[in-house]
């Protein structure tokens, strides 16, 4: 995409009231996200079909330690629904919504998301156990990002 119509998009989005805007070319996928001011653009470029050239292997020890992947446990994981800051109690002072081991049903608050001075309350998509709580009290949070694994 050329700078030009990249900075067409940013000027139309900035007068606007579109808050985010996101297109897909056959050279990559831009996504311009207003907020707080601020203008936020990412660039995603699009993937090549083309082979890459084999890179000779380095030499390794015989005896590397192969690392292992965490292990994540088995379960629906729950995902962020949007950008934002992931608070697990309504208030500073107030229990969590949901602890390790916690009971829930479909449509139990979960958590609260907070996006633009906005509190997004997240709800369970799932009835089950919180087996294991990914995100942070006071984390950013992504689009897409795991937050609770429910069992």
């Amino acid at each position: 995409m050329d700078l030009r119509k990249l900075k067409t998009l940013i000027d139309l989005v900035s007068e606007s009231n579109v808050s985010e805007l996101e297109i897909t070319e056959a050279e990559g996928k831009v996504r311009i996200v207003k907020g707080g001011g601020a203008i936020v653009q990412q660039y995603i470029p699009a993937p090549v079909a083309a082979a890459q050239p084999a890179a000779p292997a380095a030499a390794a020890p015989a005896a590397a330690p192969v690392a292992a992947e965490p292990e994540v446990p088995a379960g629906h994981i729950v995902k962020s629904p949007m950008v934002g800051t992931l608070y697990h109690a309504s208030s500073p002072g107030a229990a969590a919504f949901v602890q390790v081991g916690s009971q829930v049903k479909e449509g139990d608050t979960i958590c609260i998301i907070e996006a633009m001075k906005i509190l997004n309350e997240i709800e369970a998509d799932k009835t089950g156990t919180v087996i294991q709580i990914l995100a942070e009290n006071g984390q950013a949070v992504e689009y897409g990002q795991s937050l609770f694994i429910i069992g």
